[in-house]
């Protein structure tokens, strides 16, 4: 049972109809406002004498936090003291995130999440979301009864199995689907309250895990095979049940089951995958703001995608969508135009054990018989660069320093401005540093990454190193789908988001070769993202909410802004 409903009064301001009070009240994340209760407040909810005697103000409140935030040594202390603030008092972690989200979004998600994952269980303060394994998946309806909030608009869910770029990370997943929540929140305005974070323990296959006396999930090999289905299976039917009205996104899958779980479901329950489609879409958004700045066309580039997991398959299968959309090829041509390569080498069509995802992106092994290779069939990155004259690299390997000197020399061998986006994260799994590019191309690329770096100086010029974060698409897409009563996201949806987040290149781009807004700009990113992916959902039929409301009002009145609103004790 929820303990407060959202209500306006005869003027149409909003407040808070409660039943909790004193001490329950005060440690209630989504209705604390700690030393900021009003006189009113504190008296009607016997709070009086529980609180220092002064009444703050959010600003004050705001001050006060970020001093203690700023006393904090390391990116992971930080990271520490506002998942803190956020168990507290939802409202003013937001307030001051908000405030600071350019020097705060890289602490509470990339690429300090990193670290704070595989540190969970030594880290570990109170719990959050829902912890599902095979035993209790049937017992969510009870576990959902629990919860602050049974109006859930957002369920983020990992197995914990392909986090970034560290791979099984156990029951420390979990911060991934609180970190990416807290984005929802900060760049669309989602209701926290509708905001649930789940992690599925199906096991680890993490021995280091296994071997920490301290590790808190279930010390035992990963479930697998028709097991594994039949448990995904069952925590999709009670979502539908307990939360019909929310949006499921899966995160950090492993990328067999990344693909396999987005099409199983697809189609039965309003979901898609970051990884693969937030991922692809704002990639393809860089690389449309490279080519614009090259004066070129999309379709007059030859693109190397750099990996082949959830994310770097994404990419390549949103490339092809884009170039479908924007430069009318068909499915062939646009195909035609994009190598994926990964440890193995170019990927074809002959190669033993091709996973069926991969197959609609692989090459046909006679297109390589008439490369230079020192291993015949087998095609490395350098080799496809000089052979393929390829001049779009994309990095989603997890491989630091795959990008080396070499790399770069053979990109400006076919064309004088390549576009370069080692994308990997955390920072640690780079392909390589935008410096060394930069430096290798004589200011020539246009270099775009996954984590935040710092502005590159090279002989009087800064370069202003756009980040290809996905808080620029998902935010805006989990707002759309709601605002407009989506049944399905569609591919068409993500090359929609796309497109638009591209148009909002910055100004200095020209000179900066940023190809991506800044973080400080997510709110309106978002804003704009989730319009164009509202007004694709009427296009596409799948949209249920009223056609006749502007779409910009149906979405702002989607969306929660973190200031305190008056409480009032809940009658009958």
């Amino acid at each position: 049972m929820d303990h407060f409903v959202r209500r306006l009064d005869e003027a149409g301001r909003p407040y808070l109809e409660v039943d909790l009070s004193g001490f329950d009240l005060m440690h209630h994340p989504l209705l604390n406002k700690g030393t900021a209760f009003s006189p009113e407040e504190r008296e009607e909810f016997a709070l009086d004498g529980l609180l220092p005697p002064h009444v703050s103000t959010l600003e004050e409140q705001i001050e006060r936090v970020y001093e203690n935030y700023s006393m904090k040594g390391t990116n992971l202390e930080k990271y520490i003291h506002l998942r803190a603030l956020q168990d507290r008092n939802e409202t003013l972690f937001f307030a001051l995130v908000n405030r600071h989200v350019e020097e705060m979004t890289p602490i509470i998600y990339t690429p300090t999440v990193g670290e704070a994952v595989q540190k969970l269980s030594h880290i570990y303060r109170i719990a959050r979301g829902l912890w599902i394994t095979p035993a209790n998946v049937e017992r969510m309806d009870q576990m959902a009864a629990s919860l602050p909030s049974r109006d859930i608009r957002v369920v983020v869910v990992t197995d914990n199995q392909g986090i970034l770029g560290i791979g099984d990370q156990g029951a420390g997943g979990m911060g991934i689907p609180i970190g990416k929540l807290s984005l929802y929140t900060l760049g669309a305005g989602i209701d926290p309250a509708g905001c649930l974070p789940i992690s599925l323990d199906v096991g680890t296959d993490n021995q280091i895990l296994i071997n920490d006396p301290l590790y808190l999930g279930h010390k035992k090999e990963r479930l697998t095979g028709a097991d594994y289905d039949r448990f995904i299976d069952r925590f999709v039917t009670k979502v539908k049940e307990l939360f019909p009205n929310a949006l499921l996104q899966w995160e950090d899958f492993s990328k067999q089951n990344a693909f396999s779980n987005l099409e199983r479901y697809r189609d039965t329950i309003l979901s898609f995958n970051d990884d693969v489609q937030g991922t692809g879409a704002v990639v393809v958004a860089g690389v449309m703001g490279g080519v614009r700045l090259k004066h070129e066309k999309l379709e007059q580039q030859t693109y190397a995608v750099y990996g082949a997991g959830a994310g770097g398959m994404g990419v390549a299968l949103q490339l092809r969508n884009t170039l479908m959309a924007r430069s009318g090829l068909s499915a062939d041509e646009a195909a035609s135009k994009i190598y994926v390569i990964d440890s193995q080498g170019v990927m074809t069509r002959d190669r033993v054990g091709l996973e069926a995802y991969k197959m609609q992106l692989a090459r046909d092994p006679r297109e390589l018989a008439g490369w230079s290779v020192k291993t015949p069939g087998r095609a490395g990155l350098v080799e496809a660069i000089r052979n393929a004259q390829v001049t779009v690299l994309l990095g989603l390997s997890g491989q630091p320093n795959a990008f080396d000197e070499e790399v770069v020399a053979a990109l400006l061998a076919n064309t004088p401005q390549p576009l370069i986006f080692p994308l990997s994260n955390p920072t640690s799994k780079c392909e390589a540093k935008p410096a060394d590019l930069i430096r290798w191309s004589r200011g020539a690329a246009i270099v775009a990454t996954g984590s935040p770096f710092a502005p590159v100086e090279y002989e009087g010029c800064t370069y202003r190193i756009g980040q290809g974060n996905n808080v620029f698409i998902f935010p805006g897409v989990g707002l759309a789908a709601i605002a407009s009563g989506a049944t399905k996201i569609t591919d068409e949806m993500f090359t929609a988001a796309s497109i638009r987040l591209a148009d909002l290149m910055p100004a200095d781009a020209p000179l900066s070769h940023c190809v991506f807004p800044r973080i400080a700009d997510l709110h309106k990113a978002s804003e704009q993202v989730a319009l164009a992916v509202y007004e694709k959902a009427f296009e596409q039929g799948v949209a249920t909410a009223d056609r006749a409301a502007d779409p910009l009002t149906a979405l702002r009145a989607r969306m929660w802004a973190p200031t305190y609103v008056p409480l009032h004790r809940k009658r009958g």
